[in-house]
């Protein structure tokens, strides 16, 4: 007689796995309900700044005046876009030299211990990097000359909150970069090197190219990240609404420029605001919800690129 594993009733079976995609269906609708829901509160909370104000004027106009009923978010849009690529430039080459180095050259017990230390940098919380910022950071920014006559370099400013917000960026690209890279076949890898390559030039010719579209995206979600960065961009950024320029003649000073972002603006604000400013500052949260939504799009398109056809 023939013993077999027992085996759940076929009815029971088809309950079992019905239930279970009722579930899983059910829990990504509720997802979704819930992010169209926060857009939807937002937007109808926005509506009467779209209607009094003006679309053009909202979104061009480069002063912000509550006073003197004077909405215009071009300032904070100008210095959020300018401090994420100041982060994405500065943080994007560590973390990429991180992503290769976890991926292809440390050693075992060196990755048991470079991995915990760089994802721990995702739990800190954004207002601990605010005070670093500003104890550590902003001091020695402050000692930059700018000139004799007129020391205006205080110290806070973009180039103060982009080193913050690359620090705070970088285990989301690192972590993303070293599954992409990971994932490129080994073949490639053996290959490359049986035809006589180097190992660096193995990673350098092969690798990278291979794992381009992993870190485009991840990237790209870094670019997510930083967009919606509030605590330490107040701390550390000056809250100036102006739109960045240089302190002198020397363009480069424009990194030392006090500014104010789109979330800055929001946090800053929103506590005292009533009227037609609150109906101001929830536009604001659109342009940023309509921003980030834009840069997540992106990095699924790439990723899903990636996927074998």
């Amino acid at each position: 007689m023939d013993v077999c594993c027992p085996t759940k009733p076929k009815p029971l079976r088809k309950f079992v796995d019905r239930s279970a995609r009722t579930l899983l269906l059910g829990s990504a609708l509720l997802s979704t309900v819930v992010v169209f829901l926060i857009f939807y509160f937002t937007f109808q909370e926005a509506l009467p700044a779209f209607r009094d104000i003006g679309w053009v004027e909202l979104l061009t106009g480069a002063v912000w005046r509550p006073g003197q009923e004077q909405y215009g978010i071009l300032a904070m849009i100008a210095g959020s876009v300018l401090v994420t690529l100041m982060a994405i430039g500065l943080g994007v080459p560590l973390a990429l030299g991180g992503a290769i180095f976890l991926a292809e050259v440390a050693p075992d017990w060196m990755r048991a211990i470079v991995r915990p230390a760089v994802e721990l940098l995702a739990g800190i919380p954004s207002v601990v990097y605010g005070l670093f910022g500003m104890v550590v950071l902003v001091p020695l920014i402050g000692k930059i000359p700018v000139t004799d006559a007129n020391p205006t370099n205080t110290g806070y400013g973009l180039f103060s909150a982009a080193i913050i917000l690359a620090v705070m960026i970088l285990p989301t690209i690192t972590n993303i970069a070293e599954d992409a890279i990971r994932a490129v076949p080994r073949q490639y890898k053996e290959g490359s090197l049986a035809l006589g390559a180097t190992h660096w030039q193995t990673i350098i010719n092969v690798m990278l190219p291979a794992a381009r579209s992993g870190i485009i995206a991840a990237v790209i979600l870094g670019v997510g990240r930083a967009l919606g960065e509030t605590m330490a961009m107040i701390m550390v950024i000056g809250n100036s609404v102006r739109i960045a320029q240089p302190l002198n003649g020397n363009p480069l000073t424009i990194f030392l420029s006090r500014t104010r972002t789109l979330t800055g603006n929001i946090a800053v604000e929103i506590a005292y605001a009533t009227g037609l400013q609150e109906d101001a500052i929830f536009a604001t949260g659109v342009v940023l919800f309509v921003l980030i939504m834009a840069v997540n799009s992106m990095a699924r398109l790439v990723m899903r690129e990636r996927k074998p056809k």
